[in-house]
């Protein structure tokens, strides 16, 4: 199964190392369309392996809970069908949420589970390892050319620190699952090498001051060993070591070794307020009931008439630095139910896995453990950050989501679907044939959205100057009012 091995190793090492690929339109711009090209393979692929094995019936059984968050999507399309490139984010998000929902089913359907969970955690731990020595390298050429703003060249390979620290909230609690279920987990050098990247990656989120990675990965943290309790322990214990080897690496390439070279050295503080971003909240807020339950249309927070006296004053950016108001202000709080119902049947899948760990049942329970602090660090930090904007981060949570959503569903229901297709082979040739098409033009539409982006740069740069504003594209002010 190509999601299992292949997309993995394309995603993680596309996201972590675009300074080395060839680019086509940029390192931001490539990942999108990368994203977008995969989203309707999955889709495709996927029910191409399910259209003779699985009925209709079982299928609609386990993603219903999709239906209206993707419903919600396209609602808001269909309600602009007149605003400028209407339907490119909606099917957007609309295929992203289908097609997570689509592979872990597969996954879990397939019985491969443990083998996804595993071998996403290995790939993940072979890329960071590879990131990590990269950055050691990046940090003895600052320190032997008289470099001490290390924030400033640390991390590297993103076109925004930020967009570093979405990986790391995705990839970090994957960290100990490399030293507890993989088969050479008690090979010397597989454990340093891992100690050694799970070091270097949590004295970068240090150097960064990722506060957004911090509180995500905390309440993963908390929520595992609330739900988990003592099965958890042997992930919550390596999770605190290596946290604690990171303070220690900073302590030394932060604070010692530039004290002996440098004369004055540069230590970022985490900062304790906002960053501008209550004004940005309160004008999605305003936004999101202006139009209520429906929102004011796709990208409508590029375009609208500025609502509040706060957002007025303050920095413009391409998105509110809040995924759930950013969607209730531009698709309603129609999709934020959508959301809501989906969480919600995740949450009843997930309970019982909960009460077979505690009760000592679970027999693979690491892989469940690691990947709800994923997931739940992400949507804690989605709250205050574009996690699902930023291609790399949804590339990554691509991969992350899938799993999840095969590890959380019950294996009773999982082996009560195996049973033949009621529906013709044909007829499942012509569905996926169908959604193909669709979503060719679509992605035409995407290639329309980027040349018109593209054709406006000049203009934008040269008379109005306000800096890219990642949305869609790197250039993300456009289309603006």
């Amino acid at each position: 199964m190509h999601f299992i091995y292949g997309v993995p190793v394309l995603f993680v090492f596309v996201t972590l190392f675009s300074d080395f690929m060839p680019r086509i339109f940029g390192a931001y711009a490539d990942q999108r369309v990368l994203l977008i090209v995969s989203l309707i393979a999955l889709i495709a692929l996927g029910f191409l392996r399910l259209k003779d094995r699985r009925t209709a019936t079982s299928i609609l059984a386990d993603l219903w809970p999709f239906i209206p968050l993707v419903f919600s999507f396209f609602l808001s399309a269909l309600q602009h069908l007149l605003d400028p490139f209407y339907l490119v984010e909606p099917g957007f998000y609309a295929l992203y949420f289908a097609a997570f929902g689509v592979v872990g089913y597969l996954i879990r359907a397939e019985g491969r589970t443990h083998e996804a969970a595993q071998t996403l955690s290995v790939v993940a731990g072979v890329g960071c390892f590879f990131y990590a020595a990269i950055t050691i390298m990046v940090y003895l050429f600052a320190i032997t050319d008289d470099f001490s703003r290390l924030n400033q060249i640390i991390p590297w390979g993103f076109v925004n620190i930020r967009y570093w620290s979405h990986i790391a909230t995705w990839v970090v609690p994957l960290l100990p699952l490399t030293l507890l279920i993989v088969p050479w987990k008690d090979h010397r050098l597989w454990r340093l090498a891992v100690e050694f990247t799970a070091a270097i990656w949590w004295w970068i989120l240090v150097l960064s001051s990722s506060r957004g990675s911090m509180v995500g990965l905390l309440s993963g943290f908390t929520v595992v060993w609330l739900c988990f309790g003592r099965s958890a322990l042997p992930w919550v214990k390596l999770s605190a070591k290596f946290a604690g080897y990171g303070v220690i690496v900073w302590m030394l390439l932060s604070v010692v070794i530039p004290s002996l070279v440098f004369d004055n050295i540069y230590i970022p503080g985490i900062k304790g307020d906002a960053s501008g971003r209550l004004a940005l909240w309160e004008e999605a807020w305003m936004m999101s009931v202006q139009q209520f339950p429906f929102g004011m249309g796709p990208q409508s927070w590029l375009t609208h008439d500025i609502l509040t006296e706060t957002y007025q004053a303050s920095p413009k950016f391409g998105h509110p630095h809040n995924m759930y108001l950013m969607w209730a202000a531009e698709y309603g709080w129609v999709s934020v139910a959508g959301l809501i119902v989906l969480c919600g049947v995740a949450w009843k899948r997930f309970w019982p896995s909960i009460s077979a760990a505690r009760a000592g049942l679970g027999t693979k329970v690491m892989p469940m453990v690691a990947f709800t602090a994923s997931v739940t660090a992400a949507m804690v930090h989605a709250g205050v950050s574009a996690v699902f904007i930023a291609p790399g981060s949804m590339l990554v949570g691509l991969l992350v989501l899938a799993v999840f959503w095969a590890l959380i569903r019950p294996e009773s229901l999982a082996h009560a679907v195996i049973e033949r297709s009621r529906l013709s082979i044909a007829g499942g040739y012509v569905f996926v044939l169908l959604f193909v098409l669709a979503g060719v033009f679509w992605f035409f539409e995407v290639l329309r959205y980027r040349q018109a982006m593209a054709d406006d740069l000049v203009y934008y740069q040269e008379e109005l100057s306000l800096g890219n504003l990642p949305r869609f594209w790197l250039h993300g002010n456009y289309p603006r009012d």
